[in-house]
C-alpha cells in the first residue's frame, strides 16, 4: 500500500486551540495510507511582494513542505465570518510566485471549526472561494463544520466528545480515498 503524506496546515496560533486539537486528532485517526504532518504559523512572517525576488528562510522552509506533501488539509476557524489572517497569509505565502504556487495539483481538504453553532461554515466557504486555481481538487463531500467544539477535547488534546470521533474518521477516511485516486 502506498501511503501519502499529508499537510495538515492549523489556521490558528492559540497554543490551546480547537484547530490544532482537529489536527492532532486526525493524526490519531488516520488511516495506515496517510502520513500527517502537521503545520503550525508560529513562524512564519507576512506577506510582503518586495521581498519575492529573494523571499524569507521561514517562507522558502513553509513552500518545501507543502511542495513535498501529496495533499493538503486546511483547519480553519473562524473569525468574523472568515478565515484567519495568519491562514491567509500562510496561503498567499504558498502560492506565490505567480503560477508557481505550492499548493498546485495537491488534493485539498477545508474543515471549518468554531465554538458556536455555525461551526466554521463561514471560513471554511471563504477558503472555497480563495483556494480554486491555487490548489488541487478540492474534495467536495463530506463536508466538515465543527460546532460547538469547545468542549470536545480534555487538556491533552483527547476527543471526550464522543459524537465527534466518528465524524472526524468518516471526514479522514474519504480524504484518505481522495488523496489515492488524485496520487496514482
Amino acid at each position: 500500500m502506498t501511503t501519502h503524506s499529508v499537510a495538515v496546515i492549523v489556521g490558528s496560533l492559540r497554543q490551546q486551540s480547537f484547530s490544532l486539537k482537529v489536527a492532532k486528532a486526525f493524526a490519531r485517526l488516520a488511516p495506515a495510507s496517510l502520513k500527517l504532518n502537521i503545520v503550525t504559523l508560529h513562524d512564519l512572517s507576512f506577506f510582503n511582494q518586495d521581498l519575492e525576488a529573494n523571499p524569507p528562510a521561514d517562507w522558502l522552509k513553509f513552500r518545501e513542505t507543502v511542495q513535498a506533501s501529496d495533499g493538503v488539509i486546511f483547519v480553519t476557524p473562524e473569525y468574523n465570518r472568515g478565515t484567519s489572517g495568519v491562514l491567509k497569509n500562510a496561503i498567499d505565502i504558498g502560492s506565490r510566485p505567480f503560477g508557481k504556487s505550492s499548493f498546485l495539483g495537491k488534493p485539498t481538504g477545508i474543515v471549518g471549526n468554531a465554538p458556536g453553532p455555525g461551526g466554521g461554515v463561514s471560513a471554511a466557504m471563504n477558503l472555497r472561494q480563495v483556494l480554486p486555481g491555487i490548489t488541487g481538487p478540492i474534495m467536495g463531500q463530506p463536508e466538515m463544520y465543527l460546532n460547538a467544539i469547545a468542549d470536545a477535547f480534555d487538556e491533552n488534546g483527547e476527543i471526550v466528545k464522543e459524537s465527534i470521533r466518528p465524524v472526524l474518521q468518516a471526514y479522514i477516511d474519504a480524504f484518505a480515498a481522495w488523496v489515492a485516486l488524485h496520487k496514482k
